[in-house]
């Protein structure tokens, strides 16, 4: 009898560890192993560049590896894809950018929802547009600018990082407010784009502060107008397109989302752990020098700004007749 009684007892330990091993995580213990961050990108971009600031801080405060890993392709579908279909547990993120609100109208059809099939977390930043144009163009202001494209319908070129990229629709936004013509010349990133219109073979640029701040400050490209709602630390000097006359405000910005249905425990310690390490002096130091300006937002707030961000970018590519197979 005894023995058949520790064969019960030993067979009811082994199943209780068996469901043990099987069972997920508490919620309350997240997280127990490594995280990864997706960034739907190329390796080097200020999307790159964001993740891994935040990464460190959510690493170092949340005690397990915060993994930055670049899936590019697609106009960050590809990477975006990988981060919805992944199981909702808080163990995959994704940083998303423009595309994520741009990519409903640029596609006739998408694998997925922004909307419905992630979580935001928080805004993390924001970078304004800058416009650069080439030293050999014979213009210094805005008003100079507009006054000499119009005289050039067609004739000018502008850059960008790619069809349906951030500048791509940055471009064609200005051009519908001001009722200007150039000819689109897409490059394969910030960096090839900054070097395109500092060697003149496009007259204007359209871009983050980041891939152009070395050639401004070099005085290789000179910078028109930024468009946000006041001046860059870094460009002090540029005025803002408000200044200029014109009401243009756009830019890039980087969000932190999870798959839909993650435990809303988890999504409120990776926004209270994101937000506190946002806030501090040294990480927004870090930021400002990539030309980012910290949001730090609540979920909701990133939720409705996703939100009215697809309607004003489908409103640009529906006009601009943008589309992408």
């Amino acid at each position: 009898m005894k023995f058949v009684v520790r064969a019960c007892v030993a067979a009811l330990v082994i199943t209780a560890l068996s469901v043990a091993a099987i069972m997920p995580i508490r919620s309350q213990d997240y997280p127990a192993r490594a995280v990864e961050m997706i960034v739907p990108f190329a390796a080097g971009g200020g999307s790159e560049l964001l993740a891994r600031v935040l990464s460190d801080g959510l690493t170092r405060r949340l005690g397990q590896p915060f993994v930055v890993l670049n899936r590019p392709g697609a106009n960050t579908n590809l990477g975006t894809l990988s981060a919805v279909r992944s199981k909702p547990d808080g163990y995959t993120l994704l940083i998303a950018s423009v595309g994520l609100a741009a990519n409903p109208s640029l596609y006739k059809k998408l694998a997925f929802d922004p909307q419905s099939d992630l979580e935001p977390i928080t805004l993390i930043a924001n970078s304004p547009t800058v416009l650069a144009v080439p030293l050999s163009l014979p213009v210094k202001t805005l008003s100079e600018l507009i006054t000499y494209v119009k005289a050039r319908p067609g004739e000018l070129n502008y850059a960008s990082y790619g069809v349906g990229s951030g500048p791509h629709l940055a471009t064609e936004l200005f051009q519908g407010k001001t009722g200007t013509k150039m000819v689109h010349v897409p490059y394969g990133g910030g960096g090839p784009a900054a070097v395109g219109a500092m060697t003149g073979q496009v007259q204007a640029l359209f871009s983050s502060v980041l891939p152009v701040l070395g050639m401004i400050h070099g005085e290789k490209l000179r910078a028109i107008a930024i468009a946000a709602d006041r001046r860059s630390e870094l460009l002090p000097d540029v005025p803002t397109f408000l200044e200029s006359g014109l009401d243009y405000r756009t830019g890039t910005w980087f969000g932190l989302l999870a798959p839909a249905k993650t435990p809303p425990e988890i999504i409120v310690t990776l926004h209270q752990a994101s937000t506190s390490i946002l806030r501090d002096a040294g990480v927004r130091a870090k930021i400002i020098e990539q030309g980012a300006e910290v949001v730090a937002s609540s979920p909701a707030e990133l939720r409705t700004f996703i939100r009215e961000e697809t309607r004003r970018l489908a409103d640009v590519i529906r006009r601009s007749n943008i589309q992408l197979d």
